[in-house]
């Protein structure tokens, strides 16, 4: 069972002396928009701290495995699906197709794997349990001001091995650099279609557990770099139908961001910040607007 009315949604976060979403092929950088300065962070980069907060509140546990995790082996996952549906698999023509039970494989990694039914996923991958179409989606997460990246030399008073040791002396040091912004207020925007969810399962318990890990998934990925990141805002437009009333646009203009006093210099905090819906300045976490 699915859900019955479709959502959109607008999401607010921060980040002060840290790195949301480090760049590997830039040093680890803080993504940024080149033209503009403005900060970014992926929808990549958000959709996997929902799966971490659901397999830590959930344990792992089926219907709320995760798919997508650090040293999974997709095709492992995958196999067993076909062992729970008692089919064979022998033999490189079964392995590779699934023969004609791929569609039974595929609902069944949907009623199992959360993110699955929520996200979607590929998995025609050696072991073909189809693709399926998540109805789930975020943007990129855009800052509303620029940022400033700063970069910081950091040592350790330990080396890795004994020949750093001796060539050092016995001063025992490692050098390093951390990459920080000093405050960020990011947006990001995000859209749930009901007909795909009906498609995948995605049901009403799903989605209460998916407000929740937005709201509170910072809480349980802390780290020394990525700084102190907190949900602000998440306002949710829940329309009255399958397809929904308005546009998507439409609705996401209604929310606006300014900053509170523009000449006290570059904002460092929330509290720099004000966030209205329709005029309305907005004091909760969690706001549900009916379209």
């Amino acid at each position: 069972m699915g859900i019955d009315k479709r959502y959109d949604f607008v999401y607010l976060f921060d980040v002060k002396d840290g790195n949301p979403n480090g760049d590997p092929d830039a040093g680890n950088l803080p993504r940024a928009d080149a033209e503009t300065g403005h900060g970014l962070v992926t929808d990549v980069c958000l959709k996997r701290k929902i799966r971490n907060y659901v397999g830590l509140k959930k344990g792992e546990q089926p219907p709320y495995e995760i798919y997508v995790k650090e040293k999974a082996v997709l095709n492992s996952q995958h196999e067993r699906a076909y062992k729970a549906l008692g089919i064979d698999l022998s033999g490189d023509e079964g392995k590779r197709k699934g023969g004609d039970k791929v569609e039974d494989a595929r609902k069944w990694m949907c009623q199992n794997f959360y993110d699955v039914r929520a996200f979607g996923a590929v998995m025609s991958t050696g072991v073909n349990c189809g693709q399926v179409r998540g109805p789930v989606q975020l943007t990129f997460a855009r800052s509303i001001d620029q940022v400033v990246s700063s970069e910081h030399s950091i040592t350790r008073m330990a080396v890795a091995t004994e020949k750093e040791a001796e060539k050092q002396g016995g001063d025992n040091r490692t050098m390093g650099r951390k990459f920080t912004i000093p405050y960020g207020l990011y947006r990001a925007h995000g859209f749930i279609s009901a007909p795909l969810a009906n498609q995948t399962g995605f049901s009403e318990t799903d989605l209460s557990l998916l407000w929740e890990a937005m709201q509170y998934m910072f809480e349980h990925d802390r780290s020394a770099a990525r700084g102190l990141m907190s949900a602000q805002r998440l306002v949710i437009f829940e329309h009255n139908s399958l397809m929904g009333n308005k546009s998507a646009q439409e609705l996401f203009s209604r929310v606006t961001v300014t900053r509170t006093n523009a000449d006290s210099g570059p904002p460092r905090d929330f509290a720099d910040y004000t966030v209205t819906l329709d005029g309305k300045t907005l004091t909760d976490i969690r706001i549900v607007v009916a379209v």
